[in-house]
């Protein structure tokens, strides 16, 4: 190799030299480089997985939107379920029941217990028709007069217009002492009697009561009460006897005079002292009464027919409540504004027709 190869490849190796060691000094700068980069991505990166779990999050959220509105919408959708009418239960496990002006037998759903269905319990039904609810009994219906008690289970009743019409009891209303005058409520489409209800046209005339009251408590009226002893309770005491003479027992007392001389006094110590010689007679311990005390004036009715009606129905009670073995005092206060002499005042003739009652 000559001189001048030779100094050529030297210069080529100093040259060489002289670039790595540039290189060597840029190499930790460039290193600072590539950390903040490496650290820049880093951030970025940790940044898009907080993003793509809020995307995440948002996207559960959007699906759960979805099935929920998809649910509100089959609901929205779905068709009607139809309430019916339980009419009995039968031994293979299915139900009678009416819906819809039909008598159907239907099937329950496995969760319900057949045994705990009874008759004129409202129930709810799918679209086969299947029992997968039970609610409780219906409180509507129309109100009835019950005319004869059949048996046990059914009734002849009086709806509009006098219609008769035999029906059968519900459960609630099994176990409760009808008698005929009774007024029910019924459902009409199926025919079922729910309850027993309360006459109150009645009940507001009528003061039902165990007086309290004592011949002692009435003073100055000696004659008078015997009289009305022997009016009253011989009749009462001594049917036997009145019986063999062929005694005509009387109707009824009427007790006149000023407002306050003691004429409601007097017909609450009968009631007392006839329930106590009654007690005493048959030898039981408790001495009880009824004492129906009606105010006249309130019976009278623009309606026609309607006092007539209400005077038959408080004699209805007084013999319901006398067949019970007591003895019942009806007494009319302010009778006069009822039962005038025929012919007499002046008025609409209302009270005419009341007189025959």
């Amino acid at each position: 190799m000559t001189d001048r190869e030779l100094r050529s490849t030297i210069q080529a190796l100093e040259e060489e030299i002289a670039v790595l060691r540039r290189r060597l000094e840029d190499a930790p700068r460039r290193v600072r480089i590539l950390e903040e980069r490496l650290m820049d991505a880093r951030g970025k990166l940790a940044q898009a997985a907080a993003q793509n779990e809020k995307l995440a999050a948002a996207l559960e959220e959007t699906r759960e939107q979805l099935a929920l509105l998809r649910e509100e919408v089959e609901k929205l959708t779905a068709p009607p379920n139809p309430f019916g009418t339980v009419l009995g239960v039968n031994g293979d496990g299915t139900v009678d029941v009416f819906t819809s002006g039909r008598k159907l037998r239907v099937n329950v759903e496995p969760t319900i217990e057949v045994k705990q269905l009874e008759v004129g319990q409202e129930v709810l039904l799918n679209e086969a028709y299947n029992i997968v609810d039970v609610r409780s009994f219906d409180g509507s219906g129309e109100v009835v007069v019950v005319k004869e008690v059949l048996d046990d289970d059914r009734l002849i009743v009086l709806g509009r217009a006098d219609e008769e019409r035999v029906v059968e009891l519900a459960a609630p209303s099994r176990g409760i002492r009808l008698r005929a005058g009774d007024h029910v409520r019924m459902d009409p489409k199926t025919g079922l009697v729910f309850e027993k209800l309360v006459r109150p046209e009645v009940e507001e005339l009528v003061l039902e009561e165990v007086p309290d009251v004592t011949y002692d408590d009435i003073g100055g009226l000696g004659p008078q009460i015997e009289v009305i002893q022997d009016a009253v309770e011989l009749p009462y005491l001594h049917k036997e006897r009145f019986a063999e003479y062929e005694l005509a027992a009387p109707k009824g007392v009427l007790l006149y005079g000023p407002p306050g001389c003691g004429k409601t006094l007097i017909a609450k110590a009968v009631a007392s002292s006839l329930a106590r010689a009654v007690a005493e007679k048959e030898g039981r311990d408790d001495a009880r009464s009824y004492f129906l005390n009606i105010k006249g004036p309130e019976l009278l009715n623009k309606y026609v027919g309607e006092t007539e009606r209400q005077i038959r129905l408080i004699f209805q009670r007084a013999k319901e409540k006398s067949d019970e073995g007591f003895p019942v005092i009806v007494f009319f206060d302010e009778m006069d504004s009822l039962f005038r002499t025929r012919g007499t005042g002046v008025s609409s003739d209302v009270e005419s027709t009341i007189v025959p009652q």
